[in-house]
């Protein structure tokens, strides 16, 4: 199933709202918004961030992602990254990352991209090494 991504618009809001399956996932995607994430609390975050950018599958919306901080020439550090559970385990995660990687260069010729990953979320820490991401820092919540 070819994969491909987009910009995001406020009409897929409510469908990654639908994405974060308990209050711990929505938390590690949007640590600033109270469960369940709704269609303003991701709008709320999208106009604090950049190039909000969903992966879909056979037109369908599997995925989203965004920059916290952009920086012309600097880091580039992705967030807002949640999957859907259907599409969980199929390379999709693997996919938008690499596609908001391609982003910080080709875009805004980041030098370095980075993303975060709380402790909690095991899942997260086992998944970015294996995207070439090694940790760098920690830092109390």
């Amino acid at each position: 199933m070819p994969l491909n991504h987009r910009p995001a618009t406020a009409e897929d809001f409510a469908t990654i709202c639908r994405f974060a399956q308990n209050a711990d996932e929505c938390f590690f995607a949007f640590p600033k918004a109270r469960y369940p994430l709704t269609p303003d609390q991701l709008a709320e975050a999208v106009a604090q961030r950049a190039d909000a950018t969903v992966v879909e599958e056979d037109g369908q919306i599997v995925a989203f992602a965004n920059f916290y901080r952009w920086e012309p020439g600097g880091c580039c550090s992705i967030g807002n990254v949640i999957v859907s559970p259907k599409a969980r385990g199929h390379g999709v995660g693997r996919f938008l990352i690499e596609r908001m990687i391609d982003l910080a260069f080709s875009k805004h010729h980041a030098a370095e991209v980075s993303v975060s990953c709380f402790n909690r979320n095991v899942a997260g820490l086992l998944f970015y090494p294996k995207l070439g991401f090694t940790p760098y820092a920690v830092e109390e919540r």
